[in-house]
């Protein structure tokens, strides 16, 4: 049997695999046989069904279970004499073989790239910091207020710290586009969800109210439809509410579950909650800033095959047309699937890579989580609910739950590994721009 493998270029290799056709018969003659004594048929008692019959009705099954197992087997000892790694799925394609007595194949395939960890002796990384002053956890209090604020219909014209309800609608150059209508749609006004120009035009309208201006979107807006063009809005103002604050005493203390209505517990609960949350976030940001920077000292080829099933994820996820293959998707009706963006093929190509990188820093510095930095990772999750040992339980009672666990403490590791190693400058965030995204 030939077994040499050869290099396509990149990550391609190819090898010429044969079987001889006795084998496979033999095999199949076999399991034909084993199946004859457990198979039962109409007019024929369980164990009673001529070997024809069976072959039949199950020979052409057999047969190609039989091949490829025979071929995957000298696939893989071809790959483990040469101590590869295949990725993704081999393509097989019959080929006429020298011998008649002989079935051939040729398989191609991709193989896991080698990763040359030598260049991060001499990264640059940043780990960042934040703290939470009184002034932090006031302002937190004041959101909190808000968003615990009783609210009251007024008959006014709509300021900064009001909430509006408004019915939208938006044309480009006279036609409509994706989310540029909605009706007894409410928000704050003043606090930036809006676009600017929109809410200028809200601001000062009255209940009761129209009005119709331009909107230039910007060039980095989200939806691509938009991003960069001038819009024409008619928006109706049909509620203004006024925002009532309740006072911080007793009474508010307990509505965040402080059964006495300690203030000052209430504050120093509030600020755990700030800095676990803040802890969460600078973690986060470490861990980005990190393996932004090992990506992009290590450079390594990526298997196209993963990323095309990457892509798929992705897509399936999103709900995207580029999903192809399933039951109701536009491949499984006959209709051909749009392509993958760039941007798409783009993000699974990054996760793939990271995936790799962090795959192979973990397999070679043994970085899996210990068992006790498992529970002491439930145990900080769970002191943020009421009853943090039914967390704990809950937790622990399921194999799933735990593996998401220890896949951020396996990043985790990476990181601490990598700022070990790494010469490390410290960054401090200012606690607005860490909290921006929820504030």
């Amino acid at each position: 049997m030939q077994t040499d493998i050869q290099d396509l270029g990149g990550l391609q290799r190819g090898v010429d695999l044969t079987v001889a056709a006795s084998d496979i018969e033999a095999e199949v003659s076999q399991r034909l046989a084993r199946m004859a004594r457990e198979t039962s048929m109409p007019g024929f008692r369980r164990g009673k069904v001529p070997i024809k019959i069976v072959a039949a009705s199950y020979g052409s099954q057999v047969q190609a279970e039989v091949m490829r197992e025979k071929l995957g087997s000298a696939l893989s000892s071809a790959l483990d004499a040469r101590k590869l790694r295949i990725a993704g799925s081999p393509r097989l394609e019959a080929k006429p073989a020298d011998d008649s007595n002989q079935i051939s194949f040729r398989a191609t395939f991709e193989v896991y790239p080698e990763i040359d960890l030598g260049g991060l002796s001499t990264l640059e990384l940043q780990r960042y910091t934040c703290s939470v002053s009184d002034a932090d956890l006031d302002r937190t209090i004041e959101i909190v207020r808000r968003q615990r604020a009783a609210r009251s219909a007024v008959e006014r014209e709509a300021a900064d710290g009001d909430r509006v309800t408004v019915d939208f609608r938006g044309t480009i150059d006279g036609q409509a586009f994706e989310g540029g209508a909605a009706t007894d749609f409410a928000f704050n006004l003043g606090e930036g969800r809006m676009l600017a120009e929109f809410e200028q035009a809200v601001r000062g309208m009255r209940p009761g109210g129209q009005k119709q201006f331009a909107l230039t979107f910007p060039a980095d807006y989200p939806a691509p439809a938009a991003a960069g063009r001038t819009a024409q809005f008619s928006v109706t103002l049909k509620r203004v509410e006024q925002i009532e604050l309740a006072p911080v005493d007793a009474d508010f203390a307990r509505a965040l579950g402080i059964a006495d209505g300690d203030l000052a517990r209430m504050r120093t609960e509030l600020r755990g909650n700030l800095e676990r949350e803040v802890a969460n976030r600078l973690r986060a940001r470490t861990r980005e800033h990190v393996f932004g920077a090992l990506l992009q000292a290590m450079q390594f080829d990526v298997p196209q095959s993963l990323v095309e099933d990457e892509v798929q994820r992705l897509a399936h996820a999103a709900g995207s047309p580029a999903a192809a293959g399933g039951a109701g998707s536009p491949a499984a009706a006959g209709v051909n699937a749009a392509p993958p963006s760039e941007a798409l093929q783009q993000t699974a190509r990054h996760r793939v890579r990271l995936g790799l990188l962090i795959g192979e820093l973990v397999t070679r510095n043994k970085l899996r989580p210990r068992q006790d930095q498992v529970r002491k990772a439930v145990e900080a999750v769970a002191q943020s609910y009421e009853k943090p040992n039914e967390v704990i339980q809950w937790y622990l009672g399921s194999r799933e739950r735990l593996a998401d666990i220890e896949a951020g403490l396996t990043e985790d590791n990476v990181v601490a590994w990598a700022l070990a190693r790494a010469k490390v400058a410290e960054l401090a965030l200012p606690f607005d721009e860490l909290m921006g995204g929820s504030r």
